[in-house]
């Protein structure tokens, strides 16, 4: 099943690195972000990718191109300049980078890969955010509803102390914000082919018209994930996603059983832009 990486974004709330280099290929744990994402879908068996870039997308190229050399050692005969390539670490992985256009949104980047994409259900992702996604249950759960669109919703990370307060008393004062019912699209999409004819242009956002239009039809279900997902938008997440891979196995690879559980596909899942 073939995996579309969003990576063609401007990552203007990142601009310390993507003044650069592209948000997908800033690195966390000495790997670019969009490897780790690759990761997730690998562990569960997919291992072909469609990378839609756009901004500074020849980087993206270069990447994947060189990745077999710089991956391997080598002997090479000074005489004639032949290489003999040694992997210490195969990926079994076949990966396309099209560039589908600076301006285009993530929408219109699906539009662009139409004739790639085929006929066939495929799995989309952006390329900054990473979760232990049960991609197997993922998929079962889509199958299993005969909708055209499931969005994976996940519980936005905490990002400031919580109150608990009486009056005018705080009662309780704990560092991380309770889990509630606030749910958002943490982009992990499973789509059939007819999801493409709900966007008009390459000037479409994804999260706008054709997710809602999708809900509108009842042709959007959601798959909810209460494990860990954690996007990369701002210098202070690189650190923290960076700070998760120093003690081992980070844990959006540390995956345990879960169970499909569909939500109504409706306001309550914020988009993530």
């Amino acid at each position: 099943m073939k995996v579309v990486l969003l990576a063609g974004g401007l990552g203007s709330r990142l601009s310390e690195e993507t003044v650069r280099i592209p948000k997908p290929m800033v690195e966390v744990g000495d790997r670019p972000i969009m490897m780790h994402v690759m990761d997730i879908y690998s562990h569960w068996g997919m291992q072909d990718f469609i990378v839609a870039g756009g901004y500074k997308c020849m980087q993206i190229k270069k990447y994947f191109q060189s990745l077999h050399l710089s991956t391997a050692d080598f002997t090479v005969a000074l005489s004639d300049g032949a290489l003999t390539l040694r992997q210490n670490k195969p990926l079994d992985w076949n990966v396309s980078v099209v560039d589908t256009g600076l301006a285009t949104m993530t929408g219109g980047r699906l539009l662009a890969l139409r004739d790639w994409l085929g006929r066939d259900t495929f799995m989309v992702t952006y390329s900054d955010g990473v979760g232990n996604i049960d991609i197997e249950a993922l998929l079962a759960f889509h199958r299993s509803h005969g909708r055209l669109a499931t969005v994976t919703a996940v519980q936005p990370p905490a990002r400031f102390g919580n109150l608990e307060i009486e009056g005018n008393r705080v009662v309780e004062f704990t560092e991380k914000v309770r889990k509630n019912e606030t749910w958002i699209n943490g982009g992990f999409f499973v789509f059939e082919p007819g999801v493409i004819d709900y966007i008009d242009d390459l000037s479409q956002p994804l999260e706008a018209e054709p997710l809602a239009r999708l809900a509108r039809d009842g042709q959007l279900c959601a798959y909810k994930h209460d494990g860990f997902w954690h996007p990369m938008d701002t210098v202070r997440d690189r650190d923290h996603l960076n700070g998760l891979c120093e003690d081992g196995t980070p844990p959006w690879l540390v995956f345990t059983p879960e169970t499909p559980v569909a939500v109504p596909a409706t306001g309550s899942i914020r988009a993530r832009i």
